[in-house]
């Protein structure tokens, strides 16, 4: 089935209800199925049929999801961008993907054009003015005053719908494809764990390129038939009010924004009644024991952890019962999901040792956008070598625990050493607020395990000495730091990931 396909038949069940309101404006489910037939008519007419790639560089915006859910109905296949990308960047991404038109803004456009134009590809911008050697969409959209285009939905399920970049902290991006199976499967298991329904009112803050505000939130409240409240951006301060003004019931954030909104929470006068919210998701980097229990104690919600990752969207999630969340887990695998977790010499290990996870499932990708070698390299027997290394609880229903990633797994003295199992001891002292824990080339040691530290208020004066003795007094000597640096923040890209390549890049020297 086509994912598009699914949300146009829920499109007419829901007809003039609120789909989205978007920074106040409110667009019903007839409304939205009516634009994307639109702009499905315009996209065939530039060209745009069953795979053909088109990427989109835009703000946050309404066109961006009617040109998404409109390609996908044609058969097209969508490149989400960050917005934030560089011009180097996007011509990385045009030119791997052989994509046969980008749409953009004009300001973009014009801060790229002279790499569009050495690469030759078909430009449409949104804005409502004419841009020389670029088409003009909502020219052309002015022209399309009905619907035009049947649904037709020419893709099978394992057609794909969307192909994601990874982040590429090591070597070139790979352009992971994701089928309409894949959306499809990963929609359905959140629904139903999560008890997403036509009632949920869910607040949505986060960007529109990424999985977590694309496939899960976006794609899971429109198939739901629940309602979206869009912003445009994230504010903390407008964030808790909303929730109160418009009855919200689910919100999605990565740590970072949690971390966020606790601090303007202690700047609150009065705090928000959030009565009617019946979920808080965290995802898309992990999330701090300590800022677990502040979230908790603060507002009485646990939020509700999961793991995904960009390759297979949602792997995990803990219950929805708020009782089945612990602080550190990431829960249990979904239903259609299937987890090994494999040693050095791909065996098995003990249920609750540490090694690397692999998936199996309907939401497991395609494999990697004209790279057939590291798509080989990356499954093993039919699983996915996910390249995250974690372990499975033994007396507790065998819940999942990260421990980081494959590639940062420090080797200090021959003994190998995992980040997270640092962090968290770290990130149990009272002067910590947030860490990260990597290894340095060391002559002595092969690498050795350090340290960068954002502190809580208040605790300017503290010895690294001391961190570090509290360490030796809770993890064996081989894993403890040996360098505590003390930073004002944590670098992180756009979803709030640790880029611990940086801090390596940062004190190697």
């Amino acid at each position: 089935m086509n994912l598009a396909e699914k949300i146009h038949q829920t499109a007419i069940s829901y007809g003039d209800k609120p789909a989205i309101v978007f920074e106040g404006i409110s667009y019903s489910f007839t409304n939205i199925d009516k634009e994307v037939g639109r702009y499905a008519s315009v996209l065939k007419q530039l060209g745009i049929g069953p795979g053909i790639r088109v990427a989109f560089q835009l703000d946050k915006c309404m066109e961006f999801i009617f040109l998404h859910l409109a390609n996908l109905s044609i058969g097209g296949i969508t490149l989400p961008l960050n917005s934030g990308y560089q011009t180097d960047e996007v011509e990385y991404f045009l030119s791997d993907s052989e994509s046969s038109l980008f749409v953009t803004d004009s300001k973009r456009y014009h801060t790229h054009l002279p790499m569009l134009e050495k690469i030759g590809v078909k430009v449409a911008v949104i804005n409502n003015e004419t841009v020389t050697g670029a088409v003009n969409l909502r020219g052309l959209l002015e022209k399309v005053s009905t619907v035009t285009e049947q649904h037709n939905f020419p893709t099978g399920d394992d057609d794909v719908a969307v192909i994601c970049y990874t982040s590429g902290t090591t070597g070139r991006s790979k352009g992971a494809m994701i089928t309409h199976r894949n959306l499809i499967a990963n929609m359905l298991d959140l629904k139903n764990i999560w008890q997403w329904t036509e009632n949920d009112i869910l607040l949505h803050i986060l960007p529109l390129f990424h999985v977590h505000g694309l496939f899960v939130a976006l794609h899971g409240s429109l198939y739901a038939g629940s309602t979206v409240i869009m912003h445009e951006r994230f504010e903390p301060d407008r964030t808790w009010r909303t929730m109160v003004e418009e009855n919200c019931t689910m919100m999605m954030g990565v740590p970072t924004v949690y971390q966020r909104l606790m601090n303007e929470w202690d700047k609150l006068p009065a705090k928000p009644d959030l009565s009617s919210m019946r979920v808080f998701i965290s995802g898309s980097a992990p999330l701090s024991i300590n800022l677990f229990a502040r979230f908790e104690k603060a507002t009485g919600f646990r939020l509700l952890e999961r793991y995904g990752m960009t390759e297979t969207g949602m792997n995990t999630s803990n219950t929805y019962d708020p009782t089945g969340r612990k602080p550190g887990s990431v829960g249990f695998p979904l239903p259609g999901v299937s987890l090994r977790v494999i040693d050095g010499e791909g065996k098995d290990v003990v249920p609750g040792e540490i090694g690397e996870m692999l998936l199996k499932g309907d939401n497991v990708f395609k494999g990697y956008w004209q790279m057939p070698e590291k798509t080989k390299e990356s499954f093993v027997d039919g699983w996915f070598r996910s390249g995250d290394l974690g372990y499975q609880e033994p007396d507790d229903e065998m819940r999942v625990y990260l421990s980081g990633r494959a590639k940062e797994l420090i080797i200090s003295g021959g003994y190998n050493v995992y980040p997270k199992e640092v962090e968290t001891v770290l990130e149990t002292h009272a002067a910590v607020k947030e860490c990260a824990v990597v290894g340095l080339f060391d002559e002595d040691f092969g690498e050795k395990v350090t340290a960068a530290v954002v502190l809580q208020d208040g605790f300017d004066e503290i010895n690294p000495a001391e961190i570090i003795t509290f360490c030796r007094s809770k993890l064996a000597v081989f894993k403890c730091p040996k360098t505590i640096h003390f930073i004002d923040e944590l670098p992180r890209n756009a979803m709030g990931k640790i880029q611990k390549n940086q801090l390596v890049e940062r004190y190697k020297r």
